[in-house]
């Protein structure tokens, strides 16, 4: 593994299983933990470590599903509480006492939130990262109740079986909208941003390290008779990400109450006020028929969404510092790295 300098790589027995994690800093440092999205790994956060502040122990470990961490399956009827879990047992087996930083991108802010709400005096500080709604995705209106009682239009179902079969495949080429390559130069960060060649190729890499299928990416799926005729399943990333069982909203209520960074891309397609890949919006651009119109199915409201709930968190004494990064797309942490360096490195030393 060809790392940037003074970035180290590891694996841990921890109570729960067997993680891979990269480390940056001294072993007695600040503890700092950042928790990588979706289809993604710890090291998609290693570019920002030259830029770290001396004295903290950053940690950026490979979750559930995804990377080098032992293959075992998620239980989506827990939300992200499978990785909120893991990680805690993480600090656990590196002997970590003190509270920890925690950053979470996408997927990883459902999980450092659920952290923070079974656990709110053993955290210092959150960063949320373009995260998931705190009312999961796909299928709700915007006060976060559902669609439909079953939350169809969300979950495993809504997941492309092509992508998932490339990512099976191994396919680092560019042929089809749907090469991983090409969707992670169209979702992850702005259309006007390109990695070098050889990050371009280590990031293809490890998210090809994914699992797939019913315990992994997308999950499986329930029928349903309502639109769009699919439900979420029980198991993989994609029904932990449904509001059925995702939901961090709750972290409006934590005592004590762990100072909130919350980044985003005003260009993000993933995580939007109608994104891209959500059914809703699909449905309102005719992409996938039967729609049943607004009043039912609208465009889930996610960044409106994210800002009410942090809304509260303030109103009720939380400290919450909001950055929109105007051009960014899904990852500020690639298209606006210095940014965001400053702004998070700055967030955890305050």
């Amino acid at each position: 593994m060809n790392l940037l300098p003074g970035v180290t790589s590891h694996y841990v027995q921890t109570s729960r299983l067997k993680m891979h994690y990269l480390a940056y800093g001294p072993d007695d440092g600040i503890p700092a933990i950042l928790i990588h999205g979706n289809l993604s790994t710890g090291r998609f956060y290693e570019h920002i470590m030259p830029n770290a502040p001396a004295g903290y122990r950053f940690i950026m470990p490979d979750m559930r599903g995804f990377g080098d961490t032992e293959r075992l399956p998620i239980d989506a009827t827990r939300g992200l509480r499978d990785w909120a879990d893991d990680t805690y047992a993480l600090v656990q087996a590196l002997g970590i006492t003190q509270p920890v930083h925690l950053s979470g991108w996408s997927t990883g802010g459902a999980a450092v939130a659920a952290y923070a709400m079974d656990r709110p005096t053993q955290v210092a500080s959150l960063t949320f990262i373009d995260p998931v709604s705190p009312y999961g995705f796909g299928g709700t209106h915007v006060d976060g109740t559902p669609c439909y009682p079953d939350y169809a239009g969300s979950g495993g179902g809504t997941g492309n079986p092509d992508f998932a079969q490339r990512i099976a495949n191994g396919d680092r080429s560019s042929e089809s909208p749907l090469s991983p390559r090409n969707v992670i130069n169209s979702s992850y960060w702005a259309a006007s941003h390109r990695e070098p060649a050889e990050r371009e190729d280590m990031i293809v890499d490890e998210l090809l390290k994914s699992v797939t299928g019913d315990d992994g990416y997308p999950g499986d799926f329930t029928p349903s008779a309502n639109w769009p005729g699919i439900a979420p399943g029980t198991r993989g990333i994609l029904n932990a990400l449904s509001g059925k069982y995702c939901n961090w909203a709750g972290i409006v209520d934590i005592t004590p109450k762990p100072p909130i960074l919350w980044v985003h891309g005003s260009a993000d397609i993933v995580v939007a006020d109608g994104s891209a890949w959500e059914m809703g919006t699909l449905g309102k651009m005719g992409i996938i028929p039967g729609w049943p119109g607004d009043a039912v199915f609208p465009p889930q409201m996610m960044v409106t969404q994210i800002r009410n709930v942090l809304q509260r968190y303030a109103d009720q004494g939380g400290s919450v510092q909001m950055e929109m990064f105007e051009g960014s797309g899904h990852g500020p942490v690639f298209d606006a790295a210095q940014r965001f360096s400053d702004t998070f490195f700055g967030h955890i030393i305050k």
